[in-house]
């Protein structure tokens, strides 16, 4: 069964545990099956890669992904880590809003 997500590409969020805990980045890319996120400058990994035509080889590091139990939503308005809900607005859209401070975070 597949965890129902509540983070999405480009939500800015903090990292609240392991050893990039306090880190602060926007998602990059959402792994849905694997309940993993790509956050930039989190869990920065070192890989080596052949040269290419898209560019040189060398030592390359990169972004790993973090499960999504280990990242919260950043409050849009009090700049903290918040939990998201739901609500459904006059016109029948569904949108998400930080439980923190009620803010929006679907604009």
């Amino acid at each position: 069964m597949v965890a129902k997500m509540r983070i999405k590409k480009g939500d800015n969020v903090v990292v609240i545990s392991g050893k990039d805990k306090g880190k602060k980045g926007g998602v990059l890319k959402v792994f849905v099956k694997n309940a993993r996120v790509l956050v930039e400058g989190v869990n920065m990994i070192k890989r080596h890669e052949r040269p290419s035509a898209a560019g040189p080889g060398g030592i390359v590091e990169k972004e790993a992904s973090i499960h999504v139990s280990n990242v919260a939503h950043v409050d849009p308005k009090l700049n903290e880590p918040t939990r998201v809900g739901y609500r459904v607005l006059k016109g029948g859209r569904k949108v998400r809003y930080a439980k923190r401070s009620g803010e929006m975070i679907d604009v």
